[in-house]
Formats: structure tokens, C-alpha cells, sequence
């Protein structure tokens, strides 16, 4: 069950999103987009949305790409499956606004299965709520709400177990 590589980068979650996607696969999807509002993590097989609970301080996304399946973490505060096809064989972790955090070559192109877990994400919330009702009560200015996020004693952290289990299936020359 060894590891094969890994990949890990922080991202702001503008809009409380955080996307991960193959390099070539950039077009959203609002049923997924929408789905990850209850599932955490959702896609569609080409694109990732990871939902945060706060719009502001950065979260660590790691993506760990193994030989074989693997269980799901025990001290996950959840877990959900997820598949992703990447046919350039690079990933994308994109913040809405702010662009691309990263990008990770994959060991080859294909479909990868796997599982998405999460940890931090309620702490790192009710932090946040605290820091703005702090800037509130004692008028902060913005960069003292900024040095407050950094602050946070909680990383919330989401990461994919992936594993290969296919090539992706050729394109139909009469679809485009």
C-alpha cells in the first residue's frame, strides 16, 4: 500500500469554495456546486468542490495518490467518496477569485477513485465567527482581522486519497 506521491497547498476559500480540477476541465458545475453545500465534497467527475464553512482564512489542501485503495481516515471529522478523470494529468487547486494555489502532475493520466476527508472545518468556522464579532465590538481594521485569521489555531484541512483505476475513455471524434 505504499504512497506513490503527494501534493499538499493552501487555498483561501473565497465564496467558501475551494475547487480541484484537471487542467483541462475548468467549466463549472452548479448541481455539484451545490451538492457540496450538504456533502462537504462533491463533483463530477472532472471537477472538485471542496465547501468550507468560512470565506477567509486559508485551508490545506493535500492530494495523495496511492497503488492501491485505501480506507478512509479514522479521525476524519468526515469522509465522502469521490472520482476524478483528468486527461491532461495535472490538477488544479483553485480559489474562485484569486486563481490557481497550486498544481500537481499526476503519475499518469486516467480516472482515479478515492475517498475526500476533512478535519478542522466547524473549529476553523466558529473561529472565524469570534474574530468578526471581536471586530465588531472592538473595531478592528482590516488588518488587524487579517493577523487575527492568520491566527488560527485550528488548520482546517481537507484531503484526497486517490488511486488509479483506469485510462480515460477516448473522445468521440463526433461529439465535438
Amino acid at each position: 500500500m505504499p504512497l506513490i506521491t503527494e501534493y499538499s497547498t493552501t487555498a483561501r476559500p473565497d465564496r467558501k469554495i475551494v475547487e480541484v480540477y484537471d487542467s483541462d476541465a475548468y467549466l463549472g458545475d452548479d448541481e455539484a456546486l451545490q451538492r457540496s453545500r450538504t456533502q462537504v465534497v462533491a463533483g463530477n467527475g472532472y471537477h472538485l468542490y471542496l465547501h468550507s464553512l468560512q470565506p477567509d482564512i486559508e485551508v490545506q489542501v493535500t492530494i495523495r495518490i496511492w497503488d492501491t485503495p485505501q480506507k478512509p481516515p479514522q479521525d476524519a471529522e468526515g469522509t465522502v467518496p469521490v472520482s476524478l478523470e483528468s486527461e491532461t494529468g495535472q490538477l488544479v487547486v483553485n480559489q474562485l477569485t484569486f486563481g490557481p494555489a497550486g498544481t500537481m502532475d499526476l503519475p499518469r493520466p486516467g480516472v482515479y477513485d478515492g475517498h475526500a476527508a476533512w478535519s478542522g472545518r466547524d473549529a476553523t468556522a466558529a473561529y472565524y465567527d469570534t474574530c468578526l464579532q471581536r471586530a465588531v465590538d472592538e473595531q478592528w481594521g482590516a488588518e488587524q482581522i487579517g493577523a487575527a485569521w492568520k491566527q488560527c489555531s485550528t488548520a482546517e484541512q481537507y484531503t484526497l486519497d486517490l488511486w488509479f483505476v483506469r485510462e480515460s475513455e477516448p473522445e468521440d471524434e463526433d461529439d465535438e
